[in-house]
């Protein structure tokens, strides 16, 4: 194995996991799935809290979940029953927003219903027990998706909501052209040609009504620092906490060999305690 030193950054996205426990459909469509990873009891105990991981890839058909089972498989490692949405993007049929959104809601819905990641097993008589909470994950675009869903009536009950390196300022990001006219893609032009997609859907202009916290390092060169910065300045007060990370560009937040990974496990230590 390369040193870390000589590693792409971007490698992660090349790199797969092993197959997951299980793969779920939560919809008709085919990108409409899930796929389960739970902790193996010879890693230590499984933690009372599920964790779902919403991919990157600026909302772009061609990056699929696959990049994040490695992220994902680390989660399960550290004792955490692990989700990864998979979700429909621009260019596949009900992609455009709120496609993306309409889906998360639904992959949610669906976990909390899943008796082996969220609902609760072991009550008296082989009955129901007490449900395990969530934490949303989110990289890049998967950060705008979990900061979105920070905001809305249907994330109450869930335990916080993690972005990691996310689009957290689409108006700002379209603005300086963060991800190449991606985010024209997904909400249909610029703000002025798309206002109500633009209300709808931008993080910094959601207040959030559960935790969030906001990782990003200040040398990523793919979304800028300043707009985790921004998100966190719209929203300043007790729900949400911006994590300034030293090294690890865009891609390390998702890599478990890079050490900018143990922040992620310790923002959801965080929301888990």
């Amino acid at each position: 194995m390369a040193h870390l030193e000589d590693r792409d950054p971007a490698a992660v996205l090349d790199e797969r996991a092993a197959a997951p426990t299980r793969t779920t459909a939560y919809g008709p469509d085919p990108a409409q799935v899930y796929d389960l990873r739970l902790p193996h009891p010879a890693t230590g105990p499984v933690r009372r809290l599920g964790v779902v991981v919403v991919h990157g890839g600026f909302w772009r058909k061609e990056y699929d979940r696959g990049h994040a089972g490695r992220q994902a498989q680390a989660f399960a490692d550290a004792g955490y029953p692990t989700a990864v949405v998979e979700y429909r993007r621009p260019g596949m049929q009900g992609g455009d927003w709120p496609g993306p959104a309409d889906d998360l809601e639904a992959a949610v819905a669906a976990i909390r219903r899943d008796p082996d990641l969220a609902a609760g097993t072991g009550g008296p008589a082989g009955g129901p027990g007490p449900a395990r909470p969530l934490v949303l994950v989110g990289h890049s675009a998967g950060g705008q998706l979990v900061a979105w869903a920070a905001a809305q009536p249907w994330s109450h009950g869930l335990r916080g909501v993690v972005s990691l390196a996310g689009v957290l300022d689409l108006a700002h990001g379209q603005a300086t052209g963060v991800g190449g006219g991606a985010i024209d893609a997904l909400l249909g032009g610029t703000p002025a040609q798309a206002p109500r997609a633009y209300a709808a859907a931008d993080p910094a202009r959601l207040l959030p009504g559960i935790a969030v916290v906001v990782l990003h390092a200040r040398d990523d060169d793919v979304v800028p620092f300043e707009l985790s910065e921004r998100y966190a300045a719209a929203h300043h007060g007790p729900n949400v906490r911006l994590v300034d990370v030293p090294g690890g560009g865009h891609y390390g937040l998702i890599d478990p060999e890079n050490a900018a990974f143990a922040r992620v496990l310790a923002a959801v230590d965080l929301l888990a305690s």
